[in-house]
């Protein structure tokens, strides 16, 4: 939905240049119709009766972004209270919400068992003990499907691969029985499924089959235990490509590979996509403050820091970057960076781009997800706003918080 016209980058039919004369920079843009397009493969490739769709909150959580997938009859995805209660709050019902992280609190488990969500997806077995007593405390049983870690290396960046045994994420595969078999000796807890998810970002398919099949062999086994296993999360984790050379594969491919190994079971599916959906929805715009000769490196310098995507800096995480204006001249090789106080606020190194001046916009792409939701007040610089841009319109979907707001903060 991002393409150019006359040499304008435009985001569907508007011009983004256009946008940023109104808003200011830095800001985030997003595409209604790119969202809608992408939730439209997901419900087209897993059939709507017997898999469910839950959006994974974490990526973007904007309002409008969750009312947009609401309206189309998404799930949710939630890792804290906060999540929960922005997506009740943008119409998703509680029966298409799953709770998952490692972390919940007492009074984030009792807000979702009073909320009725569809199920929680535990991770340890003092999470199992503490759901089960505030679930009997409050007369609901909780449902449940259990994460169990397989230990399969998804061959991602080690900072957000989450299916090995040395991640904080799951029970060992080694103790599944064992557990469930705890679990059912709970009054409070109804086990109703597993989950397992391995990691982010995952551009192939093999630890996507060997996952499945560790799920299908689980499953035949808890079964033969008594086990009433009808529900398997598989979780999310496919990638899209940020123009780093590393293409995921089709989505019908996944969903054709997922479908073929689970569907035989004849369990309910949960996918939970994030970036898959939100990544290629959104792009960063930011202007060139200053264009530095250093003794080695030209430097772009631009309003927009770590602290507006964190990505590269935490990540070193690769994301196009396009000039919003195209202008005519032999590319130049320059280093983007931003202006906050650290050597790692730096969103390319090297990257060739036609001839630049100040003052001219930039394009972060691909930044619809994990973009604005890792913002952070670093260096007091404010948070930036947001935009979303549907059929012919924008609008402003989170105000920028001006300095004295963002001081008032504090006390």
């Amino acid at each position: 939905m991002f393409h150019y016209q006359a040499d304008l980058l435009h985001c569907e039919n508007l011009s983004v240049e256009a946008v940023a004369r109104q808003v200011g920079t830095p800001f985030y843009c997003y595409s209604a119709e790119a969202i809608r397009t992408r939730f439209r493969e997901y419900t087209t490739v897993f059939e709507p009766d017997n898999a469910l769709i839950c959006y994974a909150v974490k990526a973007n959580s904007n309002p409008s972004v969750l009312g947009l997938l609401a309206e189309m009859g998404s799930g949710a995805d939630v890792v804290s209270a906060g999540e929960l209660h922005s997506a009740l709050a943008a119409g998703i019902p509680a029966s298409k919400i799953v709770f998952s992280g490692v972390g919940k609190t007492v009074s984030e488990m009792n807000f979702a068992l009073e909320r009725g969500i569809f199920q929680f997806n535990v991770e340890s077995e003092p999470e199992l003990e503490r759901l089960n007593q505030l679930a009997l405390s409050v007369g609901k049983p909780a449902r449940v499907s259990i994460r169990v870690n397989p230990d399969i290396d998804a061959r991602t960046h080690r900072k957000i691969t989450t299916g090995k045994s040395e991640n904080k994420f799951g029970i060992p595969a080694s103790r599944a029985i064992e557990i469930y078999e705890q679990a059912r000796q709970f009054k409070g807890i109804e086990t109703q499924g597993i989950s397992m998810h391995i990691g982010s970002q995952l551009t192939r398919l093999r630890p996507f089959e060997q996952a499945f099949n560790a799920l299908a062999a689980l499953t035949g086994q808890l079964r033969a235990a008594g086990h009433d296993i009808r529900v398997l999360d598989i979780g999310g984790g496919l990638g899209i490509d940020y123009g780093d050379g590393h293409s995921p594969p089709p989505l019908e491919r996944y969903a054709r590979l997922a479908r073929q190994i689970l569907d035989p079971l004849g369990c309910r599916l949960i996918i939970e996509p994030g970036r898959s959906l939100l990544g290629t929805a959104g792009i960063l715009v930011t202007e060139i403050q200053y264009v530095k000769q250093g003794q080695e490196r030209t430097f772009l310098i631009v309003d927009a820091g770590m602290n507006h995507l964190l990505r590269p800096a935490l990540y070193d995480a690769w994301h196009d970057i396009l000039p919003v204006r195209k202008t005519q001249g032999k590319t130049l090789e320059y280093d983007v960076v931003g202006p906050i106080c650290e050597t790692g606020d730096s969103f390319a190194t090297k990257r060739r781009l036609s001839p630049m001046t100040q003052g001219d916009l930039l394009a972060v792409m691909n930044t619809g997800a994990y973009g604005a939701v890792m913002g952070s007040f670093y260096n007091s610089h404010p948070l930036a706003p947001e935009v979303l841009i549907d059929q012919g319109e924008f609008r402003i979907v989170r105000k920028r918080i001006g300095l004295a707001q963002m001081i008032a903060m504090d006390s």
